[in-house]
């Protein structure tokens, strides 16, 4: 069965970036860390990490086949340049398609109905894999729709003061987890993994 997840780097204070949508350079130190690569569908993005860590990032690889992730986040990054570091076709939620976009790509389908159709439309693409949620926003709106079954984190050692939670503007709180279900040490961040509890 397909499971939908989501997952961050997150600081101790629980933060995934600062308040100026910033911070990364501590938040992401462990992506570059370590003496094991792991390639990218980015060929100007090779991940070097403890090797526990590219034991984690493999097997988060070999499960995911389809992302969703907010317009926000598709701009930030400038649509990763036209394909997914992950290497698997992207959902964006989106009040409209970017100029200079097709509506669906095999990259990149843009959905403009709601939550629930981008998720049935990454269930679609990714088959008996897993969909993958990104972006503070998205992750709040699937859990609220009761769409959201995992929650990761990949907890850093550095405390941000301020910034943007994980899910941001979360209306549903509190939100009880079941777990962690996972635990891998790596150098410089701890992976965790959580089952989101289905009310009773």
């Amino acid at each position: 069965m397909t499971k939908v997840m989501t997952g961050a780097t997150m600081s101790l204070d629980g933060y995934i970036a600062d308040a100026s949508h910033g911070g990364f350079e501590y938040l992401f130190q462990w992506y570059g860390n370590g003496k094991v690569e792991t390639p990218t569908a980015n060929p100007d993005m090779t991940l070097r990490t403890s090797a526990a860590s590219a034991r984690h990032l493999r097997e988060l690889n070999e499960r995911t086949g389809a992302l969703v992730v907010g317009r926000r986040l598709f701009d930030m990054t400038g649509g990763w340049g036209g394909r997914h570091p992950m290497d698997v076709p992207v959902v964006v939620v989106t009040h409209s398609v970017p100029e200079g976009w097709e509506r669906e790509n095999d990259s990149f389908v843009f959905v403009s109905d709601g939550i629930e159709s981008a998720i049935g439309r990454a269930k679609a693409i990714a088959g008996d894999k897993h969909v993958g949620v990104n972006g503070g926003t998205i992750a709040a709106q699937v859990i609220q729709a009761g769409l959201l079954d995992e929650v990761h984190v990949d907890l850093v050692p550095v405390l941000l003061g301020a910034g943007i939670p994980l899910f941001a503007d979360l209306k549903i709180a509190p939100v009880q987890l079941e777990g962690p279900t996972s635990v891998v040490e790596g150098d410089g961040v701890t992976h965790l993994a959580y089952r989101v509890r289905t009310p009773d």
